[in-house]
């Protein structure tokens, strides 16, 4: 079979996620710059200064130092109500994310803290408000043109520069902010970000041979928790050079406990600890990196909520099915199931099981189609999803739409004893009740 579309696995990949994940690295690489960008425009400003004493320009000097005095006053300003500031903005960012975490479910938090506006406003905030503190250590008592050794004009005109980047990003990130407490562009993230994992997915031929027989095993010694990634490029490499065929027990997603098997070794002994050493992450919840099933799940979740009879808000519901619809209509002709990464010389040396097309659409429908007993708007446009698909993907894979295209006809059969609002409830409509 041609492998002509196989992605090999990034190395970096799951580091740049798991850092993207944290709230801590943007402010830290942004006061590391913030020191560099001080150095360089100090060295600057010494520069000038010896430049104009050298030509004895002392009344250019002297003009000079009235303005960094004059721009002394703005800087301590600034220094004084940046850390007032940065606490207000995001208190009043935790009460909204609170908010919408309760509106929609808990896994939107993990927009927020991954979204690059709020790591991008949060680290130039400390930024302005660190580079405003040095620049008032640059400050000098001696006024005399001819004994003044640093004038900060640079800095001072620098951190300007930062106060304004400040304003404008905190009117984006309000913006972001409020955002996402809407229901429509939290799916959408969602959908898009799912989406995204499907387009990282290796595009290399399902259904081959077996690895061979199983020679040995590997046991989880981590801490308990979800399998949240594996680095697929480390477990390449080492099943390469030990030659053997590792395959992965669990799934993406999965609960594990220190003692159960988590790598199968094919055709050879284990290969040595030190390789196989940070190759599987655990957290504490599922993420979005390799996880093609958690998009579903998040949109499901916000679909049930909204289905709830303490929210009873079908309209929500209904925009989640929107979402998965798309999902499953992306992946409709898409090969799903085991993964084979292969190493450089085209030979399989990893094999990961994945979500199949029965159990994306049991993850899809089932819970909602348990909920819509008594609403007809998310009856009828689950029905037109359903029929929608069923005209987009192959024959092999309706089996399992036609089964919750059934099982949703019984549901409101049983649950509405009216003909005529059972016919109503089951007509396709895309809007729900358009």
């Amino acid at each position: 079979m041609s492998d002509r579309g196989y992605r090999r696995p990034r190395p970096l990949s799951p580091l740049r996620e798991h850092l993207r994940d944290t709230f801590w690295f943007a402010p830290t690489m942004g006061f590391v710059c913030v020191f560099v960008l001080w150095l360089v425009a100090t060295e600057l400003d010494d520069a000038l200064v010896r430049l104009l004493q050298r030509e004895e320009a002392y009344d250019e000097l002297g003009e000079l130092i009235t303005f960094s005095q004059d721009a002394k006053t703005i800087v301590t300003t600034i220094s004084s109500a940046m850390m007032t500031f940065i606490g207000v903005v995001f208190s009043i960012s935790l009460v909204a994310v609170q908010m919408a975490s309760g509106q929609l479910t808990p896994r939107v938090v993990r927009i927020f803290v991954r979204s690059r506006i709020s790591k991008l406003t949060l680290t130039v905030f400390l930024a302005t408000f660190l580079f405003s503190l040095l620049v008032l250590s640059s400050y000098e008592s001696e006024s005399d043109p001819r004994r003044v050794v640093s004038v900060p004009l640079v800095q001072s005109l620098l951190i300007l520069v930062m106060l304004g980047l400040s304003l404008l990003l905190f009117v984006v990130y309000v913006s972001a902010t409020l955002r996402l407490m809407q229901v429509g562009p939290v799916v959408d993230r969602i959908a898009r970000d799912s989406l995204r994992v499907l387009g990282r997915m290796p595009r290399g031929p399902r259904g081959e041979d077996g690895p061979g027989p199983e020679t040995a095993r590997v046991m989880h010694e981590g801490r308990a928790g979800v399998l949240r990634d594996v680095n697929t490029a480390r477990l390449v490499r080492a099943a390469r050079r030990q030659d053997v065929v590792l395959r992965l027990l669990p799934r993406i997603g999965d609960f594990m406990v220190p003692g159960t098997p988590v790598l199968a070794v094919h055709g050879g002994p284990v290969p040595p600890p030190h390789r196989l050493r940070y190759t599987v992450s655990v957290s504490v919840e599922r993420t979005l990196h390799q996880d093609l099933a958690f998009g579903l799940r998040q949109l499901a979740d916000i679909a049930l909520r909204a289905l709830s009879t303490s929210v009873n808000d079908p309209t929500t519901a209904v925009q989640c099915l929107d979402r998965i619809v798309q999902f499953l209509a992306a992946v409709a002709h898409l090969p799903l199931g085991a993964v084979h990464h292969r190493d450089r010389d085209g030979r399989v040396r990893l094999v990961q099981d994945g979500p199949e097309w029965d159990d994306l659409v049991d993850l899809a429908f089932e819970e909602i189609r348990w909920c819509v007993a008594g609403s007809p708007q998310v009856s009828r446009r689950l029905m037109a999803g359903l029929d929608d698909l069923l005209l987009l993907v192959p024959e092999d894979r309706k089996k399992s739409l036609v089964r919750h295209r059934a099982l949703l006809v019984q549901t409101v059969e049983r649950t509405v004893p009216v003909t005529a609002d059972r016919e109503f409830a089951l007509l396709p409509d895309r809007q729900g009740i358009g």
